[in-house]
């Protein structure tokens, strides 16, 4: 479960749904490799600002439900939890490293999406929409679709 974390200037709760598909979106995943991926993600938590929440592996991918702090940028938590499951992996199974012809575990690309604690996006745009004394609300820009 997700914890309010208190630093000296400021309280956050910043959670981040990952999605990291195996290179060639390989089958690589059985019970073996999700276990050590589950021991390996406990390490990084305690040498990190990072814990995870969830962990869902399907055969080509994992999902991660992870949380940290301000000064990890998602594309810093990214390279760090990438770099660092893939060398244990490969040193701990080496069977996986064989399937994937001795190269790298991760593809390039992930998925990321922030999730609140406190709802989604309709929840939290009306608790900004009435916020304020008077309730006066203005909308400054209007949200426009990125494709």
């Amino acid at each position: 479960m997700s914890e309010y974390i208190h630093k000296r200037h400021n309280v956050t709760v910043l959670m981040y749904h990952l999605v990291f598909p195996a290179k060639y979106r390989k089958a690589v995943f059985d019970p073996k490799v999700d276990e050590k991926l589950k021991e390996i993600c406990l390490e990084i938590e305690k040498r990190y600002e990072i814990k995870f929440l969830e962990i869902g592996t399907d055969l080509d991918h994992v999902h991660f439900l992870v949380q940290s702090v301000p000064t990890y940028s998602v594309t810093k938590l990214v390279t760090m939890i990438k770099s660092l499951t893939a060398r244990h992996i490969f040193k701990e199974c080496p069977e996986v490293k064989k399937m994937l012809w001795g190269g790298e575990f991760w593809s390039d690309g992930f998925f990321a999406n922030t999730v609140s604690k406190h709802g989604d996006e309709s929840v939290i745009r009306n608790y900004v929409k009435n916020q304020g004394s008077d309730a006066k609300y203005m909308k400054l820009a209007s949200c426009i679709a990125i494709t």
